[in-house]
């Protein structure tokens, strides 16, 4: 069977949209699955929706990559979206034919300065990893290409200045806080550091936008199963090792003026992309809502006999736990329109109960201190602070978390703390080694005790938490009835 190109897809009778060619847009530092499967796929609709007619030019962020294969197949690829919505299975194809063709700089540097000076170009996305975005001071100008991802986009922009050309719209996806603030940064400090014209400076800052985002799109990124890759080639009519795959839901939250939308395709074509003055409250939105029900009910859940997400989606119980947490406990606190925020927490539902994604509880438990930390505590709070009393479910979870790195210890070995599931199998908790060794020292000591040591734990939650009135009793109570009924009765005792 043949490789997928336009050729091969042609021959294959295949129906969908295909752009076959179009003006070179779109830089994107990053050729990874991730891109693949969400900007990518975006500017493909964009392009059948509302003829962007934009290609994107991928760059191959490090030595080692796809360029090869991705020009094999003239920039083609299939995409399936999986998932669930709105209770419904979804398993959707597309090829994706707005990638035009893949530049290894490391051995073409000359195509991407030739690209910065293209008078088509408007965009540069990247997604170069969290540590893309850092400051290298080995980056040299003269290195070709220079090492840091910063410092290629430094050359790049000189060489669109030298060239008179219009400023660029950059949108950083990296997981990382105020992405686009840092990127720009970094490019700054290396105008001063290379010596750089102050005009190119001050184009640079005043002519290019540099846009932090929030991206949300679960991108598993290949079919793992060698039978179904094989059983989908036959029915496709082509060989395509740069399948790729993401869930159904997605949304890109880009920070930058109002008028951005207009400059962007994305709003006319109706896809899922927003452009809003500040993503904070957005990020929130998704710690709280997504990473929070996450954390809220696994380790309870897992206590309880469950070992995959999707299963928990199917327990009555569980699921109106989360929902109770989320709708009654984490709304109320967050500053976005009520309606936005049950809309986004019905979405997770429907994440959860993936039918192609088996979520383990175990692999979302890794430390789930700083997690529960992080996600749940500042709803619980601010709940607390607005109501004056406690909130029962994330109290409970609370206890879950507890009776989790706490349930019949076993050991404490070099990969972590080793835990008896009530009549179950052991399991091993992974944390910070000072986590392990706080509960290795109380594993003999009663509810209270226990309790009144992991509240008091500064360290643990950066405050003593026995302050906050009831909640030390509430918490002994509830870690008592999950040690004794089992988790889904503590999580019935909150509905």
């Amino acid at each position: 069977m043949e490789q997928l190109n336009y050729r091969v897809l042609k021959e294959s009778g295949y129906k969908g949209y295909i752009l076959e060619a179009g003006a070179e847009k779109i830089m994107q530092f990053g050729e990874g699955n991730f891109l693949r499967a969400f900007a990518d796929d975006f500017i493909d609709i964009a392009n059948e929706r509302v003829g962007y007619n934009g290609k994107a030019v991928l760059v191959q962020p490090i030595a080692q990559g796809l360029t090869d294969l991705i020009n094999q197949q003239e920039g083609l690829y299939t995409l399936y979206l999986r998932g669930s919505e709105n209770g419904r299975k979804v398993d959707e194809r597309r090829v994706i034919s707005c990638v035009s063709r893949c530049i290894n700089p490391y051995g073409d540097w000359e195509k991407v300065l030739e690209l910065a000076r293209s008078e088509a170009l408007e965009t540069v996305i990247s997604n170069t990893t969290e540590a893309g975005i850092a400051y290298d001071p080995e980056s040299r100008y003269d290195q070709v290409p220079p090492a840091s991802f910063p410092a290629k986009l430094t050359r790049v922009l000189h060489e669109r200045w030298k060239a008179g050309r219009e400023g660029l719209v950059i949108l950083s996806c990296e997981l990382i806080d105020n992405n686009g603030k840092e990127l720009l940064r970094c490019v700054n400090r290396y105008i001063d550091d290379w010596g750089l014209e102050a005009d190119f400076r001050s184009w640079v800052n005043g002519k290019n936008l540099f846009c932090s985002t929030l991206v949300d799109r679960i991108v598993p990124g290949r079919i793992r199963d060698p039978e179904e890759a094989k059983a989908l080639a036959e029915k496709n009519g082509y060989e395509d090792p740069l399948t790729d795959v993401g869930e159904v839901f997605g949304i890109w939250v880009i920070e930058g003026p109002q008028e951005l939308e207009d400059r962007l395709p994305f709003k006319k074509a109706g896809v899922p992309v927003i452009v809003v003055p500040d993503v904070t409250p957005y990020k929130k939105r998704k710690v709280r809502i997504l990473n929070g029900a996450h954390t809220g009910f696994v380790l309870g859940a897992y206590l309880a006999g469950f070992d995959i997400v999707r299963d928990c989606m199917h327990d009555d119980t569980v699921r109106e736990f989360m929902n109770r947490m989320l709708y009654e406990e984490v709304i109320p606190t967050l500053p976005l329109d009520r309606k936005d925020l049950e809309e986004f927490a019905r979405a997770v539902q429907d994440r959860f109960n993936n039918p192609f994604v088996n979520h383990e509880l175990m692999s979302i438990s890794l430390n789930s201190t700083s997690k529960w930390r992080a996600r749940n505590m500042p709803s619980f709070l601010e709940y607390y602070e607005a109501k004056k009393e406690l909130p029962a479910c994330l109290t409970t979870s609370l206890a879950a978390c507890i009776a989790f790195y706490s349930s019949d210890i076993q050991e404490l070995g070099d990969q972590g703390l080793v835990c008896r599931r009530p009549k179950g199998n052991t399991y091993t908790v992974s944390d910070d080694r000072e986590v392990l060794e706080f509960y290795w020292a109380h594993r003999a000591d009663s509810e209270e005790a226990l309790v009144h040591a992991v509240l008091t734990n500064e360290k643990m939650w950066g405050q003593d938490l026995t302050e906050v009135s009831g909640l030390e009793q509430k918490v002994a109570g509830q870690l008592k009835m999950i040690r004794r009924d089992g988790a889904l009765a503590a999580f019935r005792s909150c509905l």
